[in-house]
């Protein structure tokens, strides 16, 4: 099917947004993929390229991070990769036991173990050279308010910690306690960061909005495998993804409504998928918006509202997305709709498409 920019406002009255469709990229496995050259634009590769610099003794990951970075490559996502023994982090180790028929302890036991690490000594983490285009920016101060966020040319990372940080699926805390004091963040720099592989800068079809860099940026692979169906389970703070057979094939931590947007049960279809999306402010549809906000724009961002990726529903004024706060999934709540990581997000949407079923239950 031939892939084309989509213009459709997809209004969010629950999450009180509408955003513009960047781009319903094909089927990962189907999407043409010219060659950056022969298209004559710059090959943006060595930007995302994290050179790992040799170490002559092994550092000594806990079995918890361990863990985590290896849960994360499978697609049963911990959330953030931080080393603690959390809530997100044995939900991540219940569902990879369901899918692979182990029994579910939600401990780190001898059977997960082998067939989580498949009896590889897969590294951890890494020391990593950051790449100058990396380092390159822009950053911008993100303001609080939304009328103000509309004045930038796009909402993107504060700084080179964030960006590094969300590359690798951690947090700023996280990523200090892997360096020494005086581990310096910048172009050039080396500095310790779990081991999340890089990922090429995809080419799609019709791609005016850097979807493939977005995708690079986020360390997420654009192949990944299809889904049937998914699952929001509200009391277990969860997505569940299925295939045709039946079978949990991913998992991703959420947050799912709250009092006064409750998560809307039952049976839904996903409509389309925007990628970099704009963010349609109405302040009319916020129940806690400013008495002095107006309408506004807000250019497409990791840090906008809804984050990289805006998946839109048949319940009208729903949606999946991401998020400027990955530390907070599962612990806030939101406008109603269904929050992920960014990179958790990313990867979802290169697992879904229009027609797939969405369940949301309690």
């Amino acid at each position: 099917m031939r892939n084309h920019l989509l213009l459709a406002l997809l209004l969010c009255s629950a999450c009180n947004v509408a955003v513009t469709d960047a781009n319903e990229s094909q089927p990962a496995n189907t999407a043409a993929q010219p060659d950056n050259a022969a298209a004559g634009q710059p090959d943006r590769n060595a930007d995302y390229a994290f050179q790992v610099v040799p170490e002559q003794n092994a550092w000594q990951a806990s079995p918890i991070l361990q863990a985590q970075v290896a849960l994360d490559r499978w697609g049963f996502s911990p959330g953030v990769i931080d080393g603690k023994d959390g809530m997100s982090y044995k939900a991540a180790l219940r569902g990879f036991q369901e899918a692979h028929d182990l029994p579910v302890t939600g401990e780190f036991d001898r059977k997960t173990s082998a067939m989580l690490l498949e009896g590889e000594a897969r590294p951890t983490t890494w020391l990593v050279k950051i790449p100058d285009g990396f380092a390159r920016g822009p950053f911008f101060n993100i303001p609080r308010g939304l009328n103000e966020q509309a004045s930038l040319p796009a909402l993107t990372y504060r700084n080179l910690l964030e960006k590094l940080t969300e590359r690798f699926h951690t947090t700023p805390d996280a990523l200090m306690t892997l360096n020494p004091p005086n581990t310096k963040i910048g172009a050039g720099m080396t500095v310790r960061v779990p081991a999340i592989d890089n990922q090429p800068v995809a080419t799609i079809e019709g791609d005016e909005r850097g979807w493939g860099e977005t995708l690079a940026s986020l360390g997420v692979a654009k192949d990944q495998s299809q889904a049937d169906h998914i699952v929001v389970d509200k009391s277990e703070g969860l997505l569940k993804v299925f295939n045709a057979e039946n079978r949990m094939i991913a998992q991703f931590p959420v947050t799912t409504g709250s009092q006064h947007d409750p998560l809307p049960l039952g049976e839904w279809t996903i409509k389309g998928v925007s990628r970099n999306p704009d963010f349609h402010y109405n302040p009319n549809l916020f129940w806690d918006a400013s008495s002095k906000d107006e309408k506004a724009v807000l250019k497409p961002g990791p840090n906008g509202p809804v984050g990289v990726v805006w998946i839109d529903l048949s319940k009208d004024h729903y949606g999946i997305h991401g998020t400027p706060e990955p530390q907070l999934i599962g612990r806030t709540e939101s406008h109603g709709c269904i929050r992920l990581t960014n990179w958790d997000a990313a990867r979802l949407a290169q697992m879904v498409k229009s027609g797939v079923k969405a369940k949301f239950q309690a």
